[in-house]
């Protein structure tokens, strides 16, 4: 309780006094010691059912590790929501150069929108997708090649049980359709109650009949290869080559696979005048006030995701979920908490009426405010400091030192400007100074070298106190980044359309630190 966490400060002076309480106080205030998430294997088991999605396409193809594993893990589950929710449209809002947006549309046929406010990287989406097409159909095989390695794995590992199938399976009639298209009413919280969705939902619950190892590797390799024709058909007819290899004689096909051929010609033919696609990158500016339909035309029942969201971002997707009827699911990873706009901090600078910061009824009544400096420790990355990842030391310590160039030789607070990333371009502490005095437009020719080296000798010694400072930040971090979040999951409690919602841990905070998303679903229309 609170009481055992009294000593961390000193009652008089606030000073910080025991850091072994600290500690251990950041922890159990985390989001992962709370229990507030719902695991990700609970929401997968109840959005899916009976039904196991599988992928072969190995991302890492065409995506660095960090961008693979989020890419990997966020469409899989964004596919079973729209599964369950039964919607073919997505919104991918911040959706920067398209990773997420072109592997949803092309390994799970969803059709995508991907906003984005920059339009290089609306331009830099479609030359990629442009591309990606072209080797899809590599990936495609590599996949199919994978499918079979983990087929023949399974099946070396059951060997009896599929020979008791086989011999059941093969004293029972299979002529018995209308069992294999039933469909039954099932809820989320039978599956899994710790989810906590209250809604009905129709989902096709009927289970692939049971046959002999040698009928179901058929039908695998079919139903994967009508998966690749789907994908094919998308696509402009002069994306992918057709190898020599797979052309045979007319005579050799069946009459199911020429009228097979004969509808993927008049498909690819069609796409000649109009390169169809599954993916549209659109360029958009995104606020809380935001027309959807003014952007995309053919809006329909859909789901917003959002892939690391900056700042206000975030907020808004969660703000425009709510609002808009044909929105019936959102799935939204934010970050960059610095760039949180906050309601009551800095209020005379900003007279707007939509912030990032807080969303919820209750923190609003209380007044609450993180201040920037809190937010940037938000941004911290805790676990990658746990496995030796350590934070840039010396980085921090020439910034800190600029600053007090600045505000004693320069006289200057505050500023609109940004030094960026000079460090890594600066060969030394006076080139890094010079380089960021530029950048901030300060003249520089009055601040001989040696007055430069004079700061950093000054407090070259105090690089210890830096470094321990920054430590505590960085386990400070995750109180301040559950504070954000359970801000964004209270708000949507808050509002009477939502069936459920929560927190999830989709990704290993060691590749991807901002793992946490923000999930929930509409109540259903009943008519």
């Amino acid at each position: 309780d609170d009481d055992t966490f009294s000593n961390v400060f000193c009652e008089n002076s606030k000073k910080l006094i025991n850091v072994h309480l600290f500690a251990l106080a950041a922890k159990y205030y985390s989001l992962s010691n709370l229990g507030v998430c719902t695991p990700l294997e609970d929401i997968l088991e109840a959005l899916r059912g009976d039904h196991q999605g599988t992928t072969g396409i190995k991302t890492d193809e065409f995506m660095n590790n960090k961008k693979s594993h989020e890419v990997q893990v966020m469409s899989e589950l964004v596919d079973s929501i729209a599964n369950y929710c039964g919607i073919k449209q997505v919104i991918d809002i911040g959706s920067g150069k398209g990773y997420l947006s072109s592997f949803l549309s092309m390994q799970y046929n969803l059709k995508v929108y991907g906003i984005d406010s920059s339009n290089t990287n609306t331009n830099g989406a479609h030359e990629r997708n442009r591309k990606l097409k072209k080797h899809w159909k590599a990936y495609q095989s590599r996949g199919r090649a994978n499918l079979k390695s983990q087929r023949l794995e399974k099946a070396n590992d059951r060997p009896v049980e599929s020979e008791i199938k086989c011999k059941a399976i093969s004293e029972k009639p299979l002529n018995n359709d209308s069992s294999l298209q039933s469909q039954d009413q099932v809820t989320i919280q039978d599956l899994v109650p710790s989810c906590g969705f209250t809604e009905v939902a129709t989902s096709e619950t009927s289970k692939q009949t049971e046959v002999d190892l040698v009928t179901q590797t058929q039908s695998d390799e079919s139903k994967l290869s009508e998966e690749v024709l789907a994908i094919l058909n998308v696509l402009p007819a002069d994306a992918v080559e057709v190898s020599s290899s797979s052309q045979c004689s007319c005579g050799e096909l069946c009459e199911e696979e020429r009228a097979q051929r004969k509808m993927a010609s008049l498909k690819a033919k069609a796409t000649k005048s109009s390169e169809s696609n599954l993916y549209f990158p659109l360029t958009s500016c995104i606020t809380a006030e935001t027309e959807l339909s003014d952007i995309i035309t053919d809006l329909e029942d859909c789901m917003m995701v959002g892939l690391h969201t900056c700042g206000d971002l975030a907020a808004n997707t969660l703000r425009i979920f709510t609002a808009k009827p044909e929105i019936k699911a959102v799935c939204s990873v934010g970050c960059c908490y610095h760039l949180l706009s906050e309601q009551f901090e800095n209020q005379e600078d900003c007279p707007q009426e939509v912030w990032g910061f807080p969303m919820c009824q209750y923190l609003k009544d209380k007044g609450w405010c993180c201040g920037r400096n809190a937010r940037m420790s938000a941004c911290l990355a805790l676990e990658r400091v746990a496995v030796g990842q350590m934070l840039p030391t010396e980085s921090l310590f020439y910034r800190a030192v600029l600053q007090v160039i600045i505000e004693e030789i320069y006289g200057v607070t505050k500023s609109d400007r940004h030094v960026g990333k000079t460090f890594s371009k600066s060969s030394s502490f006076i080139d890094y100074v010079r380089k960021s005095l530029k950048k901030l437009e300060l003249d520089d020719s009055k601040l001989p070298d040696s007055c430069i080296m004079d700061y950093h000798e000054k407090y070259k010694h105090r690089m210890n106190e830096l470094e321990a400072f920054n430590m505590l930040k960085v386990v400070l971090a995750p109180c301040i980044e559950v504070l954000i979040l359970l801000d964004r999951l209270c708000y949507l409690k808050e509002q009477d359309n939502i069936a459920w919602s929560g927190l999830v841990k989709l990704f290993d905070p060691v590749k991807s630190p901002r793992c946490y998303a923000v999930i929930a679903l509409k109540k259903q229309s009943r008519f």
